[in-house]
């Protein structure tokens, strides 16, 4: 069955995880999404552990759904074999500094003006109206810019990053909704524009969202930074054999849990029968939740919890997801075949259409797997493809 985005053409000129993400994500909801390569292609095809060169895990994971053609752009066969393609698509994505790509001839300005329909997302690391503009980026640096190494240092003591490219991932999923609604305004006007995915600005509101806190008022009335979040407390707590979360966040919750947990005096108590008073002393709250939770195994206290209508989870190790009775039992990991890497593992996508399902419907490329493919497309001949390619300026 066609996905939503079936007919919609994405010429994609993105690299690392940031932009692959948003445009793996149109393709699972079926949109044609034509991968531009230099001829050492994407850096993330050499990233973590590999079978075969230029297909490594990280690439494998954040490129299905696409084709690939290798495009030298220094070469101007290549440039004008982009420009056709832009020509004939509804979307044009890029992560290059605005510099370069002005260079190169495929400035908004210009895209626009030959094609009017085209949705033009960028993706810069700092706005292009502020003096950051231009800057290279990576994750580890936005990181550091936006307050979450910050907000780090005041739950741990030291500024750190989190775990994950958090800022590639969430600026991905801002790049794929951004670029939906610039489609949605075209569906309606007719006509395309230029939207800029700022990485700096975007996770500067992601941080801030519950931490900007007492300094949303003017003056401020009160901190910068959400108590509950960075209570020392705040983390999964042992159990007899484990670890689970557990999170009584309403006042009834609260009652039911201290009650359940022999403490029904803290149901009263003036300091945390309510929720704002537990906020106040957020440290003294986790602390005793932490206390009651010893008490019993985490199958003992799961039971509980769910019977009493009050969030919990066991904690999962990234080792055990596959297990996960839930993930298991829906499919959520894909065991697939791919025709060069052999057996893998993928996760589903994630959102459920009713109609118009996402859905793996391609594996990720070899390097210039489409070149000839999605050249001939956009009208070029064998001879002029084979020109293209005695001089590098396309490779399969």
């Amino acid at each position: 069955m066609p996905g939503p985005l079936e007919g919609v053409r994405v010429i994609d000129l993105t690299s690392v995880v940031l932009g692959p993400y948003a445009t793996m994500l149109m393709g699972d909801m079926g949109a044609d999404v034509i991968k531009v390569e230099a001829p050492d292609g994407d850096t993330t095809r050499t990233t973590g552990p590999s079978r075969n060169e230029g297909m490594a895990c990280t690439f494998l994971t954040s490129n299905r759904n696409k084709r690939s053609v290798v495009l030298d752009l220094k070469q101007p066969s290549a440039r004008a074999a982009l420009q056709t393609l832009i020509d004939g698509a509804d979307v044009f994505v890029h992560s290059i500094r605005p510099q370069a790509v002005a260079r190169l001839g495929f400035s908004p300005e210009e895209v626009l003006k030959r094609n009017p329909r085209i949705v033009y997302a960028a993706i810069h690391g700092f706005g292009e109206a502020g003096p950051y503009a231009g800057r290279p980026a990576y994750d580890d640096i936005i990181q550091s810019v936006c307050g979450i190494a910050g907000l780090m240092e005041k739950r741990f003591g030291e500024p750190l990053f989190m775990p994950m490219v958090a800022a590639d991932k969430t600026c991905g999923l801002t790049t794929l909704y951004s670029i939906l609604a610039a489609l949605f305004n075209r569906e309606r006007t007719g006509k395309g524009q230029f939207v800029e995915i700022p990485m700096l600005e975007v996770m500067t509101q992601f941080t801030l969202m519950e931490n900007l806190y007492g300094h949303t008022f003017d003056p401020p009335d009160g901190p910068i930074g959400y108590p509950r979040v960075l209570a020392e407390w705040r983390r999964p707590c042992q159990t007899k054999d484990g670890w689970i979360t557990v999170l009584a966040y309403t006042d009834r919750q609260w009652a039911r849990f201290v009650t359940e947990a022999g403490r029904p005096e803290l149901a009263t108590d003036a300091r945390y029968a309510k929720l704002a008073g537990r906020t106040k002393h957020i440290d003294d709250t986790y602390t005793l939740v932490a206390e009651m939770l010893r008490e019993r195994t985490t199958d003992d206290w799961l039971a509980v919890l769910d019977r009493l209508e009050i969030p919990c989870a066991r904690v999962n190790k990234l080792e055990e997801l596959e297990q996960d009775p839930h993930l298991s039992a829906i499919g959520f990991f894909r065991k697939v075949e791919h025709p060069t890497e052999g057996p893998l593992t993928m996760t589903a996508p994630p959102v459920n259409f009713a109609d118009t399902p996402a859905e793996i419907r391609r594996m990720a490329p070899t390097l210039g797997q489409h070149s000839a493919e999605i050249l001939r497309e956009v009208g070029l001949s064998d001879a002029e493809i084979a020109a293209m390619a005695e001089t590098g300026a396309t490779a399969a």
